[in-house]
């Protein structure tokens, strides 16, 4: 079933949707299968796994110079989706399909390879830029944007492949999903400007929206407000993540340009004054996380949002003690 048909079937009876990183190469299927399935217990309907782009090593040759090798992490989409399908009969597996480090006859064939092994919803990113660049750059031949990925997706949804030599090919049918950022992408300029590039993916053929990690309603409420105001009338999931160790303080609002609300870091100062140690303020600062995120999510569910789409990063027992008081 596709992500729109379930948002519609559950209209005014909001769900969990969880993601997950996959565990990095090497690992076996039942690390993954184990990640999931605690989660079960709140019958998502939707299960997101995240894509990474390979890293690039500078291996030193006899000679003094260098040879490039690209290195692969974490195991394949394909392999991933597999194993999840056959685990979890119930849920809708969504991979995400990533512009960074791949061509754009690389996304096609991944996309018929999902589609022929029956997957119907995949989440359309730019991704990140490669390890050790500052900036995002296109690999040769792929997508500068996720809005032209989106609209490479829904090309194929008509028939239309860059392949022309494919015999009597057969239209893919994906549910499309893209990202966004209530408090803007770090590289826009302004958050007016960066709802322009999210109505450019909505127009290009997105069907739904799940946005990033925030921790301040009143900032995801008003993004809300200004992407209808801007024409964008598909489902806007919000997306949450719980603080729950010192250093993601330190680094969140600079890795996904967010701000913390006054009354959320006001309470980690006194947290900090109470604690003996700074392992005793982080075991108190985890238990804060999933108080905040609870508070979060009730208000989200009051303020009418389809579903909560929860970024586990390869931890569920946070998030499931947060979903136990939501759903």
């Amino acid at each position: 079933m596709k992500v729109t048909q379930i948002l519609q079937e559950r209209k005014g009876r909001p769900f969990a949707s969880f993601e997950i990183v996959p565990p990095l190469k090497g690992s076996d299927a039942a690390k993954l299968v184990n990640m999931v399935r605690p989660l079960m217990e709140f019958r998502p309907p939707i299960l997101n796994f995240t894509a990474h782009t390979d890293d690039v090593e500078y291996v030193p040759n006899a000679d003094g110079s260098f040879k490039k090798v690209v290195v692969s992490k974490r195991p394949g989409t394909l392999a991933i989706v597999s194993v999840l399908a056959r685990e979890f009969r119930d849920l809708e597996i969504v991979p995400h399909v990533i512009c960074s480090g791949s061509s754009q006859d690389q996304n096609e064939r991944l996309l018929l390879d999902l589609h022929f092994i029956g997957i119907r919803n995949v989440m359309a990113l730019r991704g990140d830029p490669v390890k050790g660049e500052k900036y995002f750059r296109p690999a040769e031949g792929g997508h500068s944007h996720s809005s032209s990925l989106v609209a490479q997706i829904k090309n194929m949804n008509a028939g239309k492949y860059l392949d022309l030599n494919m015999k009597n090919p057969v239209p893919t049918d994906f549910c499309i999903g893209v990202g966004a950022y209530p408090e803007k992408h770090i590289e826009a300029p302004n958050l007016e400007t960066d709802i322009a590039m999210l109505k450019k993916k909505v127009d290009a053929g997105a069907d739904y929206i799940i946005t990033q990690m925030f921790f301040d309603n009143a900032k995801f409420f008003s993004f809300r407000e200004k992407c209808r105001q801007a024409g964008i009338a598909i489902p806007v999931i919000p997306g949450i993540k719980p603080v729950s160790t010192i250093r993601q303080i330190q680094t969140l609002p600079q890795a996904f340009n967010l701000d913390f609300p006054k009354a959320f870091t006001s309470e980690i100062a006194s947290i900090r004054k109470a604690s003996a140690s700074d392992e005793d303020f982080e075991a108190r600062l985890y238990s804060f996380g999933i108080e905040w995120s609870i508070a979060q999510c009730k208000e989200l569910i009051e303020g009418g949002v389809p579903a909560i789409h929860f970024y586990t990063m390869g931890k569920a027992d946070n998030i499931r003690a947060i979903a136990s008081k939501v759903f």
